[in-house]
């Protein structure tokens, strides 16, 4: 007998932006001196996802996380927009938990109007599309929580005027009244984060914007839908730079273990944990013991073709399993075929 699905009244969805299997490996080495040492690498299912984009065996990360914000092959560049097709807004797992009720958060180490976070909460043909990406987050999706890098067509004042709490450093977001803040809108700095491998100084860890965007978004009894980015993955991905990519998923890793700690006892909490595609074609070839960084290889300076992991917690993570296409993460989530506006 087939188990009758039902939406989770919360849910995390984590993306380590570039982030394939050998840089999970990595990180553990790294962490914890042995593989299989992760935060996420304990949940009970796990599978892998195929990521090719419509028009491109390898995806970009516009593609690749519109597919699995809304259920839709889009080519390169696109966000959640029916291209190739006619144009038409593609409806995404935030609007659609938003249509029940529920609050809805964006968090990335990007700045926040990058691809990955985009594709989630606006509809735009190209993805650098910037200030039209941030006029659909604060005046159409309108996320309770946008919390990442700023500037890229973000302003403090357009945000204050669409009624959102603007914060701007480590200080001004630990500082909320999370529990009176129905919209925050947190612009750190210029541009992406800095990488935890060089120091943050006065701005906030992806773990931190986390464990705060949890708390306001968790002031609705309706629940919630929050999408995390670990966005820098990718760029220290781009650069053949161990350091700092091993640096990012430990961060990752961490931030995945605030979300299991909010989540412990909930039963109705759904956690996913994936990546939009990988980057750097990495092959680990050595573990030189924790605190350590193992021996690499890099193949490109950009993306690959290869399956990324997937991980799953909470009502309905059995539908992980296998060998799955990043449109089908949609389905998982919202527990019904992907829609269109």
């Amino acid at each position: 007998m087939n188990k009758i699905l039902t939406s989770p009244t919360n849910v995390i969805f984590c993306i380590g932006d570039g982030m394939g299997f050998e840089k999970v490996k990595a990180a553990g080495m790294y962490a914890h001196g042995e593989v299989g040492t992760l935060s996420f690498e304990a949940f009970p299912y796990q599978g892998e996802v195929m990521t090719h984009s419509a028009d491109a065996p390898m995806t970009d990360s516009a593609a690749a996380a519109t597919a699995m914000a809304t259920g839709f092959k889009v080519n390169n560049g696109v966000i959640s927009t029916a291209l190739p097709g006619d144009g038409r807004e593609l409806y995404t797992l935030l609007e659609h938990f938003k249509d029940q009720g529920k609050s809805t958060g964006l968090v990335s180490t990007t700045f926040i109007t990058h691809a990955t976070p985009a594709a989630f909460g606006a509809h735009e043909p190209k993805r650098g599309n910037l200030a039209e990406i941030a006029e659909d987050y604060l005046n159409q999706t309108r996320p309770n929580v946008l919390l990442g890098g700023g500037g890229n067509g973000m302003a403090e004042a357009a945000a204050e005027a669409a009624g959102y709490t603007v914060v701007t450093d480590r200080d001004g977001l630990l500082s909320l009244d999370t529990e009176n803040v129905p919209r925050v809108s947190g612009q750190f700095g210029d541009t992406n984060l800095p990488y935890e491998f060089d120091g943050l100084g006065d701005l906030p860890h992806l773990s931190e914007m986390t464990a705060t965007a949890l708390k306001v978004l968790a002031e609705n009894p309706a629940g919630f839908f929050l999408m995390v980015e670990g966005g820098r993955i990718d760029h220290a991905g781009h650069s053949n730079d161990i350091e700092r990519n091993v640096c990012e998923t430990i961060e990752f890793s961490k931030t995945i273990q605030v979300a299991i700690d909010w989540a412990k006892g909930q039963a109705d909490t759904l956690i996913i944990v994936t990546a939009d595609h990988e980057t750097g074609g990495l092959k680990v070839l050595e573990n030189n013991g924790k605190g350590n960084f193992p021996t690499v290889s890099w193949s490109t300076g950009g993306h690959t073709t290869t399956n990324i992991p997937v991980y799953g917690w909470g009502p309905n993570a059995a539908r992980i399993s296998g060998v799955m296409d990043n449109t089908d993460l949609f389905g998982v989530v919202a527990c019904d075929q992907s829609g269109e506006k």
